[in-house]
Parts: structure tokens; C-alpha cells; sequence
């Protein structure tokens, strides 16, 4: 399927990201970045154009591995020093083992029962999962021509995504992982929450 442009120009999905979360658009990565000790093993699940890495991780010496659809997203990882997998988390495939599994504003993708991507997530940590999700979203805005390009524009590779969290949706997926939760916050403004869960 034809992907939206945001996923094929990783300038285009940069300042889409930064017009998204305005003065927030650091914090929504230092506040992942903070819980990533140096030197650790990170697995970084539809990192996209792995920001996360390029500007937060390297710098901590991190051993990083990108796993995304976008064939191009990962060949920016290669050539910025880490490693890039093609990786369709629709399969059942395992996924490589690290300390630090994460996944930022990704998880919307698996909707309608993201479970079995989470799950595999946690067999592949050996310390956390970490995941940050949007829960205020254009696809969600009362606009209704914000809310129609929100839907339109959100195709990685397999097709569009027309469902969000909300911030109660999002609790209550995470309410079956309550015993392994060791920490959850509101991050980038109250746009996304974070969720940090015991491997």
C-alpha cells in the first residue's frame, strides 16, 4: 500500500512532528531518553526516522537496533551508526532481545487488540518496555477538517489508521499489565503518556 507523505520524507515527518508538539517536541523525547541508562542494549520498535537515536541515544553510547516498516527509515538508522531491520510488527515474529524495548506514538497502529505486539515486546526485554502513546490527537479533534487529515495521513506502509487512544482507552489496555507498571506520566505537554513496564 502506498504510504502517506509524512512516511516517506523524513523531513516532512519531522516538521509535522515539531508543528504537532510545538514547545514540547524535545521533551517527548528526553523524557524516554532519561530512562535509558548508558551503554544498554535498546530495541526501538517503529522507530521511524530514529530521532530518538540520533539525538537523545547516540551521545549514551547506546547498542541501537530500528525496526520499521519504512525501508528508508531504516537505512537512515545504518548510516547513522546504529541498526536498522525492515520489520513488520504485524507478524509473529520474535523480536531481537535488548534491555530496553520502546516504542513511541506507534501503538495506535495495531488497533483495534495491540496485545500481541505488546506481549512480544516483553519477551524481548530483559530490564523494561517502555511506551509512549498520543492521547490527544488530530484524528480525534472536534475539527473536523484537522480530524479528516489526521485519518488521511497516517499510512506507514499497511494501510490507514483511523482509530486513537484516548487517554482513558489508553489506561484501560494497560490496566491487564497492572502488576508489571512501574511507572506512568503524562509527557509532552499532556500530549502523549508514558508507560514503563517491568520485564
Amino acid at each position: 500500500m502506498s504510504q502517506s507523505l509524512i512516511y516517506r520524507n523524513r523531513a516532512v515527518y519531522e516538521l509535522l512532528m515539531r508543528g504537532l508538539y510545538g514547545r514540547h517536541y524535545a521533551a517527548r523525547y528526553s523524557a524516554i531518553a532519561g530512562l535509558v541508562p548508558d551503554g544498554a542494549e535498546v530495541v526501538d520498535v517503529c522507530c521511524g526516522p530514529a530521532t530518538l537515536y540520533t539525538r537523545y541515544l547516540r551521545a549514551k553510547s547506546v547498542d541501537y537496533t530500528g525496526l520499521d516498516l519504512n525501508k528508508g527509515f531504516v537505512a537512515g538508522v545504518a548510516r547513522a551508526g546504529g541498526r536498522g531491520l525492515v520489520w513488520n510488527m504485524r507478524s509473529d515474529t520474535p523480536l531481537p532481545e535488548a534491555d530496553y524495548v520502546i516504542m513511541q506514538a506507534s501503538l495506535y497502529h495495531f488497533l483495534p487488540e495491540p496485545g500481541p505486539v505488546l506481549d512480544r515486546m516483553l519477551a524481548a526485554a530483559s530490564k523494561a518496555v517502555i511506551v509512549a502513546e498520543p492521547v490527544r490527537n488530530l484524528a480525534t479533534s472536534r475539527n473536523r477538517i484537522l480530524a479528516t487529515v489526521g485519518r488521511r495521513f497516517t499510512n506507514a506502509g499497511d494501510g490507514r489508521q483511523a482509530h486513537r487512544f484516548t487517554e482513558a482507552t489508553l489506561d484501560e489496555f494497560f490496566g491487564r499489565y497492572e502488576p508489571r507498571i512501574a511507572q506512568r506520566s503524562l509527557i509532552a505537554g499532556g500530549r502523549e503518556k508514558l508507560y514503563v513496564l517491568s520485564a
